[in-house]
């Protein structure tokens, strides 16, 4: 029978009231209060979204053009390395120029074997049946051979490049220590970054941080090179001229294919060399930090370069093998720059530089405003639904006065266990829920009514008025769901809290209007086993 309630089944309801009370309670004390009374329970309260709380909004972009250039490296250094395979096939240039990657090979009787390593490249992925190559290669009329990457590659290219930004801008927001930033995708090219709490002042140094490529590599210079003969910046022979720091900005001449790259770097931190200056110490994996030992060792008493986003950051010389897997960048640095340093390279480099789209601030003011006007709603909106349910339905308006309140401190709690942030259209979620939580009860009472008029007894009454409305709930429920899960997936920003809120408050709503009203109402009837129901 619906109004059997065993044992286990009230400590269940209990329990699960408890923990729901428990979860909620840090919203409702201070910090100081919750240092002293509850340090030792894990639920932190509810964050507060930008509108709530106000902070700072960017919105950075995956620059297009920085992509397809790294791209292009990226592709000349795998040529590279398909071209020095035993038996090696020797090249007089091999460099980017516009959107390709142009090879000319010195003795034109290897260009058919050059071109059946480099076609390699190209071969799709196991279960990519029906897709184009990857890279599409072509023989020009001077004899040289063009690379480029097929439409197809590039498209996946910026996918993957918005997914890889997405993971390194999180990385580097959270190892500088902020609390809580929403950062989501938006659009096919843009990652918005939501930091509350966050001032003017400190906006500048988190964009720094963010947009930072953070591509490092290890170079041999070229001692040999002519710099009148290179362009900074631009690809030449295999080798590429930049700007040395360490130098005063002097032009350097580096062999574009590199030593080790910054995914080879296992840590980085800020450390200070013994001069007393700040630097960064960094390690390598074992396969990067074999790779560096085994160039180390071949070229004792040659400069090696530490280039980090174009630039030349040291320019060492090399004494002996190093084979330890560690070293230190040194540089012009303050404390902050390597520290700022130090978290983007543990963090990952970005596949391309990103560009601020957007950069807003939102005053407290207004936060406080909206928290102030969103409470008040609540209060007024549950007040008025708790007025109308006990003017219609008296005693078992109360029952669902009670379920109502129970519904409001288990979604907070199930939120605050989450760690879900509170936004406006969150508050409107919670308000919603709240509504068709009593909607859930007006079926049942109705029922109740209509068979208590056919002249039934209290106990079949209420026990016929749950079990036929039961069907409407839940079909009314599986389409709440349905329609806050197409929400959350297709939606971002406030739908998405939106949809997290509904979504939840289904399913307490569920708990409290069904399972806990109907547990007080077994109650009141196994106590005070009514001739009649009070409706």
């Amino acid at each position: 029978m619906l109004l059997r309630f065993p044992a286990w089944k009230v400590a269940l309801v209990l329990v699960t009231l408890l923990l729901g009370a428990l979860a909620c309670l840090p919203n409702l004390l201070s910090e100081q209060q919750r240092q002293q009374y509850i340090a030792w329970l894990p639920v932190k309260p509810l964050n507060l979204g930008l509108d709530l709380k106000g902070g700072a909004s960017i919105l950075l972009e995956v620059d297009p053009v920085e992509l397809r250039q790294n791209e292009l490296r990226n592709v000349n250094r795998a040529v590279g390395e398909k071209l020095r395979e035993t038996p090696l096939i020797p090249v007089t240039s091999r460099n980017p120029e516009g959107d390709a990657v142009v090879v000319k090979l010195r003795n034109a009787t290897d260009k058919a074997q050059a071109l059946e390593r480099i076609k390699s490249l190209g071969k799709p992925p196991p279960g990519s049946i029906g897709i184009q190559d990857y890279y599409l290669v072509t023989e020009r009329a001077d004899g040289a051979i063009e690379i480029r990457f097929s439409e197809s590659r590039f498209e996946k290219l910026q996918v993957d490049a918005l997914s890889s930004s997405i993971e390194a801008v999180r990385r580097r927001a959270d190892n500088s220590g902020l609390v809580e930033p929403n950062i989501q995708k938006q659009g096919d090219s843009r990652v918005l970054v939501e930091v509350p709490g966050l001032n003017p002042a400190q906006m500048d140094s988190l964009i720094e941080t963010l947009t930072k490529t953070g591509v490092l590599t290890f170079n041999m210079v070229d001692p040999a090179a002519n710099v009148a003969d290179y362009t900074p910046g631009v690809p030449r022979n295999n080798r590429v001229a930049l700007p040395d720091d360490s130098l005063n900005g002097a032009i350097e001449v580096v062999l574009l294919d590199s030593i080790i790259q910054g995914s080879d770097l296992s840590g980085a931190r800020q450390d200070f060399d013994e001069t007393g200056e700040a630097s960064i110490s960094f390690s390598l994996h074992p396969a990067g930090a074999k790779r560096f030992g085994d160039e180390t060792r071949k070229n004792v008493g040659q400069r090696f370069a530490i280039v980090l986003d174009d630039r030349i950051v040291s320019a060492p010389t090399i004494q002996s093998p190093i084979t330890g897997g560690s070293g230190r960048i040194t540089g012009s640095f303050t404390i902050e720059e390597a520290e700022q340093m130090a978290v983007v390279l543990r963090s990952g480099a970005l596949p391309a530089k990103l560009k601020v789209a957007e950069r807003r601030v939102v005053d407290a003011s207004l936060g406080a405003d909206s928290i102030r006007a969103g409470v008040t709603a609540s209060v007024v909106g549950v007040g008025l639904v708790a007025l109308f349910m006990i003017a219609a339905y008296g005693l078992l308006g109360v029952f669902a006065v009670i379920a109502l309140l129970c519904n409001m401190f288990m979604m907070i709690g199930v939120l605050s266990f989450f760690g879900a942030t509170l936004t406006l259209p969150g508050i409107a979620g919670i308000l919603l829920t709240m509504g068709m939580a009593v909607d859930y009860n007006v079926l049942i009472f109705e029922r109740i009514r209509e068979e208590k008029r056919n002249g039934r007894s209290p106990i079949t009454s209420v026990e016929a008025g749950y079990e036929h409305a039961m069907a409407t709930i839940i079909d009314a429920n599986v389409t709440h769901l349905v329609a806050a899960l197409v929400m959350f997936n297709l939606g971002s920003g406030p739908v998405k809290g939106f949809a997290l809120t509904l979504a939840l408050g289904v399913i307490t709503s569920i708990f409290t209007a069904v399972i806990v009203a109907r547990w007080i109402m077994s109650i009141w009837l196994k106590t005070f086993r009514p001739k009649w129901i009070p409706i």
